[in-house]
């Protein structure tokens, strides 16, 4: 089994395949607010959306735990708190910032802008870890990845080519939580790489999803949202964000167990490649403007140039 998620091929597939999956769920939340009618300015809904979702993922993940036999349950009290930590930064706070973002701008926009973790994982672990230092490379891929971000915050980047205003566009509660996403989302990796040393992937992403989600719900809950409008389509929706989440999620547990961390991460700027495209084809999103086209190549470039090895 082993050998068989070592494979180049395997791993390109595997690691294209979860790109696709959250690529595809800029698109599915954005279309989710609208079959659940969420108000771009209804926070308080969006969380509960959240909560459902990633209750959902944590609970799929469980389940199969269970059924394969891993010992889901054998957690201590430590492991639990580190767990419970872990399910507050990495899907409570992350996803705050997400869901909140995505709803004030569009989801060509976010795709590119999330691709931003990359480069403040990489700028994090020159201070964490001893071994994983900035390099020329890494500083110079950096450098262009933020130029694409400076870029695709110009005027006029949602609509037709050439009729960019020129001036920068940039609110805090679109753009700036989006950024905040990445960040918070870079941080807590660190953090889950850490509890992840002691117990299986899946399992670890199960509880660390379904304690996030909880708190959504939570905090959501008592704001005052709900969530009405349930149909075949937009439960299937729901379902599906909450089946992308766990299935990307485990894939990309098993990869990073099997090899290593840059081996696997190099595929990161498919994201926003899938992001962007998927979200231009469902929601009728511009992609074809120059600048959106300069940024995404921007992004993903200094994406390569971070995670590729020497």
């Amino acid at each position: 089994m082993t050998a068989v998620f070592a494979r180049p091929r395997v791993v390109f597939l595997l690691a294209s395949l979860c790109c696709l999956l959250w690529g595809s769920a800029y698109p599915a939340i954005k279309i989710g607010y609208g079959l659940f009618a969420i108000a771009p300015g209804d926070v308080a809904t969006q969380l509960v959306f959240a909560g459902y979702r990633f209750v959902g993922a944590g609970a799929l993940l469980l389940l199969f735990a269970a059924l394969s036999g891993k010992p889901w349950l054998a957690i201590s009290p430590r492991t639990g708190a580190q767990l419970a930590l872990l399910g507050v930064a990495q899907t409570t706070l992350q996803y705050v910032f997400f869901y909140i973002g995505l709803a004030h701008t569009t989801g060509v926009k976010a795709s590119i802008l999330n691709g931003v973790g990359a480069f403040f994982s990489v700028l994090l672990a020159h201070f964490v870890y001893h071994n994983d230092r900035l390099s020329w490379r890494k500083i110079a891929g950096c450098t262009v990845g933020f130029a694409g971000v400076m870029l695709v915050n110009l005027g006029g980047l949602a609509g037709a080519a050439g009729s960019g205003s020129g001036h920068f566009e940039f609110s805090l509660l679109g753009e700036g939580f989006l950024l905040l996403s990445s960040l918070t989302l870079s941080a807590a990796s660190m953090y889950g790489k850490r509890v992840s040393q002691g117990m299986d992937p899946v399992v670890m992403t199960g509880y660390q999803l379904g304690a996030g989600g909880l708190v959504l719900l939570a905090l959501g809950g008592l704001a005052g949202g709900t969530l009405h409008a349930f149909t075949l389509q937009s439960s299937a929706l729901l379902a599906y964000l909450a089946a992308l989440s766990a299935v990307a999620f485990a894939l990309w547990g098993v990869l990073l167990k099997y090899n290593r961390v840059s081996s696997v991460s190099v595929y990161f700027f498919l994201m926003p490649l899938f992001g962007a495209g998927l979200s231009a084809l469902f929601l009728g999103e511009s992609i074809w403007a120059w600048k959106n086209l300069a940024a995404l190549a921007l992004v993903c470039q200094g994406i390569w140039w971070v995670t590729q090895e020497k």
